[in-house]
């Protein structure tokens, strides 16, 4: 019997009342130093009926920041900013939250972090970045060493245990979108000759050390994994996506994770159902959404469970519509989402304003917009 989205499942120690999470949205409300705020307690709490929420990318360590006001989780101030965001969806009624950690690798600059960003090689991102002070050309990351490998590794690992003392269910490692793990992968970004790259067992071999050490620290069914195939958000390019990610699948199919999350899943294609044959354990799609509508959301949602996939990840449509999981079940319509550069910068604006059904939406006023110069992908 097919699954529909308000099948309940065993997702690790988490019982989930339905099939639809939110999925990580990177949206730079935290404090300059990545703690998380009060505005995104109150935001995570409106979202509280999904059956998990993914939390957005959180840097294991200082090097690993991408953009301003990103949040972090490797200081005990970071930890007591989750506490009181993972709290206050408790508090109104939420399941499981998952924290996503996420180095940026070349992903980064100097001017917003204060380091030389690391990659495994001196590869620099082939566009500009956002800091503080605006676009800025890229700049070339320093090649990392063993031990700077084995750091990074260690980091990864303690900092899913803050995530924990932090009130989260669990983890989710992100080696999607560009950032550090996904540069590892790619040949195109991977151009070591040690056991870190080469062939595609060495290219996998970061992602399975962080992955591992991850599983060693808090449970493997507290562990998710995000990957991307093919995606070439942040500069990256794959020449052989199609026997990459099996093999990174066979790699870690046996460690008895919480979920395999899959960036862009597309039922049509060939690939998604080879991942989907040989990962054993709960798959979560998150598939690309062209039309934000109430029926192409809900289309899109029900050929991915009926080809197999177990949870379906919502980004844009969890953004724009703190009731989401309600509205779907009703068939109602939905918020649109607001101009874009609400979603990367501001206040409350296109954040914890837009209205749940039978609100009125709020009328902005003139001092709640802020200009943005760039965009950036959720």
């Amino acid at each position: 019997m097919t699954a529909t989205k308000d099948t309940p499942f065993r997702l690790g120690r988490l019982t989930l009342p339905h099939r639809l999470v939110m999925a990580p949205l990177t949206r730079n409300r935290a404090e300059a130093d990545g703690t998380p705020t009060p505005l995104m307690a109150a935001y995570y709490a409106q979202r509280a009926s999904a059956a998990l929420i993914v939390a957005e990318a959180s840097t294991p360590n200082a090097v690993g920041q991408t953009y301003p006001n990103i949040t972090a989780i490797h200081t005990p101030r970071h930890v007591a900013g989750w506490r009181r965001v993972t709290d206050a969806v408790r508090a109104a009624g939420g399941g499981g939250m998952f924290l996503q950690l996420q180095h940026g690798g070349r992903v980064g600059h100097p001017a917003t972090s204060g380091l030389t960003p690391v990659a495994p090689s001196p590869v620099p991102l082939p566009e500009t970045i956002v800091t503080p002070d605006g676009h800025r050309p890229s700049v070339t990351p320093r090649e990392m060493t063993p031990d700077d490998i084995r750091a990074t590794v260690a980091d990864f690992a303690a900092a899913a245990r803050r995530a924990l003392d932090a009130g989260f269910e669990g983890v989710e490692v992100h080696s999607a979108n560009g950032h550090l793990l996904h540069q590892f992968l790619a040949g195109t970004t991977n151009r070591r000759t040690d056991a870190h790259g080469g062939s595609l067992a060495g290219r996998i071999r970061f992602v399975a050390e962080v992955v591992e050490a991850v599983a060693a620290e808090i449970g493997p069914d507290r562990v998710g994994l995000r990957v991307s195939p093919g995606n070439t958000v942040n500069g990256i390019r794959e020449d052989d996506t199609d026997v990459l990610y099996p093999a990174l699948v066979e790699r870690l199919k046996d460690l008895g994770l919480a979920y395999l999350h899959l960036v862009h899943a597309d039922p049509d294609t060939a690939l998604f159902h080879r991942i989907r044959a040989a990962w054993p354990g709960a798959l979560i799609a998150n598939p690309v959404l062209t039309d934000l509508t109430t029926e192409a959301v809900s289309t899109a949602t029900g050929r991915l469970l009926a080809a197999g996939a177990d949870l379906v990840a919502l980004g844009r449509p969890f953004l724009a519509n703190p009731d989401l999981v309600r509205r779907l079940r009703l068939g109602a319509p939905l918020n649109p989402v607001r101009d874009r550069y609400f979603m990367y910068v501001g206040g409350a604006a296109g954040y914890t304003d837009y209205p749940a059904l039978d609100e009125q939406p709020p009328q902005p006023s003139s001092d709640s917009i802020v200009a943005w110069d760039g965009a950036r992908v959720v």
